[in-house]
Parts: structure tokens; sequence; C-alpha cells
């Protein structure tokens, strides 16, 4: 069989962008063997070696890696061509991975994803969610949605809306507990503490009202690095947490879970979507990323202004 020279460069590229074959094939849809031939085929067909191989990491040599900067730009260009003939159609087409936050996709995208169907039906999600911050380059993401203050200058981000907290407890805690008259009062309680994954910062929470400004920095009663397992264990009793709004709107109008000091204001972190800053923005992923901007402006959980 004839080599497909532009499927050969897609998978070499996505190989020295995730340096891994299994990884490679794996968002390709591919099997490993089939990279692996690929890539082997078009070393014989150049006449040079273009990557280095070892059990721990597949890496470019010098003439991988200028090989990889022009052919990236081919492919880029080809996918526009592509998409751009696709448009003229009405028909934005392909696949686009994702990463974002466990409660931006659960609480937001999901429930909304068939409309985004309707809309792009040649379009192929591939989504995960965590609060890990992936390697876009490193794991071939496309896109994804960053929480917080964005300090990697390797990406390009847009904000488009933001995650809105409050504190809270079940009913069962707050019956046994001190009075909370003031924040200054959260001190004598449990409270139930976030961390990254991966990096391990602790999120910690400021509250203000007016002039009045109160920043709860004591160590908590129990860490979680999943917004999930916070609800969870503030549900079940065991201390004060500071949740997203849209995470436990539910058991708040339940009565699972009750709010704490809703008068006072506790800072929003800002949600941008991001992108490598060496990768073009294609048109299905350009798609996708204005189509969740306006779920999130439609949203008064989620929208900037609310």
């Amino acid at each position: 069989m004839a080599l497909d020279r532009l499927e050969a460069m897609r998978a070499f590229c996505r190989i020295v962008e995730v340096g891994s074959f299994n990884k490679a094939a794996e968002s390709l849809g591919l099997a490993t063997t089939t990279v692996s031939g690929q890539v082997q085929s078009l070393e014989k067909l150049l006449g040079i070696k273009l990557l280095h191989r070892s059990t721990r990491k597949v890496s470019p040599t010098t003439e991988g890696a200028a090989y990889y900067a022009r052919a990236r730009n081919v492919i880029d260009e080809v996918d526009e061509l592509e998409a751009s003939v696709s448009q003229s159609h009405n028909l934005v087409r392909g696949r686009v991975t994702v990463e974002m936050p466990s409660p931006v996709g659960i609480f937001l995208v999901i429930p909304a994803l068939p409309d985004f169907a309707v809309q792009f039906p040649e379009i192929r999600l591939d989504i995960g969610c965590s609060e890990r911050a992936v390697g876009l380059a490193e794991e071939g993401i496309d896109c994804a949605i960053r929480g917080g203050t964005l300090v990697d200058l390797d990406l390009v981000s847009r904000t488009i809306g933001q995650m809105r907290f409050c504190f809270c407890a079940s009913p069962s805690y707050l019956a046994t507990a001190p009075l909370l008259n003031h924040p200054g009062d959260l001190t004598q309680h449990r409270h139930l503490g976030f961390k990254f994954p991966g990096t391990g910062r602790r999120f910690i929470p400021t509250l203000t009202r007016g002039n009045e400004s109160f920043t709860l920095d004591q160590t908590p009663y129990m860490y979680f690095n999943n917004g999930s397992a916070v609800t969870a264990a503030a549900v079940a009793g065991l201390g004060i947490a500071y949740l997203p709004r849209a995470e436990i709107e539910h058991q708040l109008q339940a009565g699972d879970l009750v709010e704490i000091f809703g008068d006072w204001h506790m800072a929003s972190m800002p949600i941008s979507i991001v992108y490598p800053s060496t990768r073009h923005i294609s048109a299905k992923v350009r798609a996708f990323a204005d189509w969740i901007a306006l779920l999130m402006a439609s949203d008064p959980l989620w929208r900037l202004d609310g």
C-alpha cells in the first residue's frame, strides 16, 4: 500500500508533541503499530532519522525538529483549507480534544452538548474533566478551559467567564457547631480544604463586604483534590466548605447544604480558554471555543458580568 504522506506527517507531528508512540496513536485513534509503521516509512522516504527512540521517551533528532516545524505548518494549512471548504457548505468537521475543570464539564458543558451536536454534527469532542493542569502540547490537547490567573507564556488565552464560589455547610454540622455571626468565627470551625492536583497549591478563600475583608488561611481539617469530593464531605457534615456555586446549586435547593455569609462577597475565579501558542487555531477548535464562550455568557452562574 502506498504511503499516505500527509497522514504519516500527522502521526510524526503528534509523536513529537506527546513524546510517545502509544499516546500519539491513542489521540489519533490508530493502532500503535500503524503509527510506528507510518513514521518508519516516512524516514525511509526522506532518507533521514526523524526520532530518537528510548524506553522512556521519544524525541526528535536535529533533522526531525526542523522537519516538524515545516510539517506542522503544512498540516495546519491543509486542515484550514478543508475547514474553509466545509464552511462554505455550513459544515465544520474533525475531532477536538479539550480538557476542562470537572465543575465546568459536569455542570455547564455536558448538559449543553446536545445543542453543540445539533450545531456541529461533524465535530467529535474528546473531553477530559479533571482539576489537573495538563500540558497541551505534550499531551496532544487542542485547547483547554483553565481557572485562575494564567502564567504559562506558551499558551494563548481568552477569558470567557468566571467560577463563583460560596461558603456552605450541612444542617447537621451547623446544628452542633459554634455560632457564625462574622467570618472571623470561621477560625473556630472545621473547614474542608482544596489542593490543586499536580502542584499541591491550596485554594485560599477571601470574603469582603464594604471595607471589611477576611481571608481564611488556617490549616484545613481535611484536604481534597477534587471538587466533588469536597461537596460530598460537606454534605456528610464534616465541616464548612467553599465550593463552586454551580456545583452545589442542587444541594442548596434540596436543603442538603446551607449557604453561609451570603451577604458577603467571595472572590470569583476567572475562567479562560487556552491554546498552545505554536499551534494554528483550526476552524473546528474555534467553533468549540466560540460555542463555550456564548454558553458561559448566557449563564448567570458563569458569565463575566453577573
